[in-house]
């Protein structure tokens, strides 16, 4: 098993990052300017916040089935704009999933269907119909008996088809038409500084362009083409929560437009907005970001060789244009908190994106995420995945807390001097652990990814998030977004605070600590 000087040697660590790595807890928490914000996770069948008491809003969109076929080998579906069944093939129907793989966290017992137009709704899984009458159906959940809620329209009336579906959790029969939000879910956040849409809204590789595109309350669900902006104005009013919005990549002027409009007519005049172009336009691995080369090599701002360098100032060209229109609809920049996003771990992209046609002059923040990140068997990490495999979760603490806390410190401090170049704040619009096992050996992936698991549900990690976020104050960081809110945990990462909606904070250190932080910073946040 390595010790600390092995990974001295092998440059994981450097004699001075591991003296940088644990600043003063009192001059962090004495007088802190910085705030804790959250990233909502995204909406589909499987997410396990359940931020909605009617559970069909993230039903899966319509799975064409077929006598014989097998699943989703049915005929192409015909579909109205908002995602609706106009009429069926003979011998097929249609299936939507809710509730999946939750593992026994899905609400139980009798929930109440209502629908409109004519037809036969049929249920499966874990859901058993009671009784029907005609816009109503009862059916009782037992997560316990399988996976999800399969709901399935057998049959629908092309004159009046069925539509306008509501699957609503036991106990809010009375109350769902005008309290759409789980009330468990507005207490877990309620007191943060800001809400991040960026998952919601479906920014990484979206196809929304016009204003047409976007999605509509009348939507069959949220996870084909996201939340609606009624909705997340909605709920940042109720909770009187700042929003972070991450305009779309390719979205026209109008669109950008009328957002902005919407925006200033029905959120509650008191909160700030952030105002972000996409996310990571800097990250190869979003489709926005050859997007946003694309077009940059094309204007001229960089060669086709390295559409990387074209991509930065596209971004910083494109988000000036987009905070001029919403500082025209606003009459000003008062309620705009204008947002440049960047990579943390790269200064020197911060710098071309913020100096590029002056474009800090134009802005509020910097925006970073200063990742603890832990990759391993990727980068820096690529040669330790037998030592970490190898040994115990405390082992694995040990190399984490003492490599990639201080790489994270580090990052903080030096996109803290370009922002301070540029009089700028520093914001980070993700932040959190970045667990992952990549060496590309199943076996090993999963025995690393095991005691991943354990790392994130152990003590020690929520000391590191205290200390982590005690680091953010200490080098001057503004608000902090953190990654994520309630997310099911997996070898693909375990980016919530928590796994599930019905679960408490004091089941997880790193989720007791961030509410502990946080209402140490001032913020009325929900502890108990």
């Amino acid at each position: 098993m390595l010790n600390r000087r092995d990974y001295l040697r092998a440059g994981i660590l450097s004699g001075s990052l591991a003296l940088a790595g644990k600043p003063s807890q009192g001059r962090a928490q004495s007088g802190s300017r910085a705030q804790l914000g959250i990233n909502l996770s995204g909406p589909a069948d499987w997410n396990s916040e359940l931020p909605f008491v009617d559970l069909f809003r993230m039903s899966r969109p319509w799975v064409s089935q077929s006598n014989g076929a097998p699943f989703g080998g049915g005929p192409p579906l015909n579909l109205n704009q908002y995602g609706w069944v106009n009429r069926l093939d003979p011998g097929a129907w249609a299936e939507t999933l809710l509730c999946t793989d939750l593992l026994g966290h899905s609400p139980r017992g009798i929930h109440q269907v209502y629908y409109r137009g004519n037809g036969l709704l049929a249920f499966s899984n874990s859901a058993q119909l009671i009784d029907s009458s005609p816009g109503h159906c009862r059916i009782n959940v037992d997560p316990l008996k399988g996976n999800a809620i399969s709901l399935q329209i057998r049959q629908t009336d092309p004159k009046n088809p069925i539509r306008d579906i509501h699957v609503i959790a036991p106990g809010f029969e009375k109350t769902w038409q005008y309290a759409p939000f789980h009330p468990t879910f507005l207490a877990r956040w309620k007191g943060f500084a800001c809400l991040r849409f960026m998952d919601w809204m479906l920014t990484n590789g979206s196809d929304v362009k016009t204003w047409a595109d976007r999605p509509t309350v009348n939507d069959a669900t949220t996870s084909a083409r996201g939340v609606p902006l009624e909705t997340m104005i909605a709920l940042c009013n109720q909770l009187r929560i700042n929003p972070w919005f991450c305009m779309p990549h390719l979205a026209d002027d109008n669109y950008v437009q009328q957002f902005a409009h919407l925006v200033r007519r029905t959120l509650s005049p008191s909160l700030k907005i952030y105002l972000e172009y996409s996310n990571e336009l800097w990250n190869g691995s979003f489709p926005q970001s050859k997007y946003v080369g694309d077009q940059g090599v094309a204007l001229g701002f960089g060669t086709a060789d390295k559409p990387w360098e074209a991509g930065w100032r596209y971004t910083a060209y494109r988000s000036v244009q987009i905070f001029k229109i919403w500082e025209n609809v606003f009459g000003g920049t008062g309620r705009l908190v204008r947002v440049l996003g960047s990579q943390s771990v790269n200064p020197y992209i911060s710098d071309q994106i913020l100096s590029f046609q002056n474009a800090w002059k134009n802005a509020d923040a910097l925006a970073i995420a200063p990742y603890l990140g832990f990759n391993v068997g990727q980068g820096d990490y690529a040669t330790i995945a037998n030592d970490i495999a190898g040994g115990d979760v405390n082992h694995l603490l040990d190399v984490f807390d003492s490599s990639a806390f201080p790489l994270a410190v580090q990052s903080m401090q030096k996109s803290k001097v370009v922002a301070d170049k540029y009089g700028l704040k520093m914001v980070a619009y993700e932040s959190g652990q970045h667990m992952l096992a990549s060496t590309g050996d199943a076996t090993l992936d999963g025995r690393i990814s095991d005691l991943m698991n354990a790392a994130n549900r152990h003590p020690r990690m929520g000391d590191i998030y205290k200390r982590y976020y005690d680091a953010w104050s200490a080098a001057g960081g503004d608000m902090m977004g953190v990654f994520a809110s309630v997310a099911k945990w997996s070898i693909h990462g375990y980016w919530g605070l928590g796994e599930w909606y019905d679960q408490h904070a004091s089941a997880i250190p790193k989720y007791e600590q961030t509410l502990q932080w946080a209402k140490q910073a001032g913020q009325n946040v929900s502890v108990d």
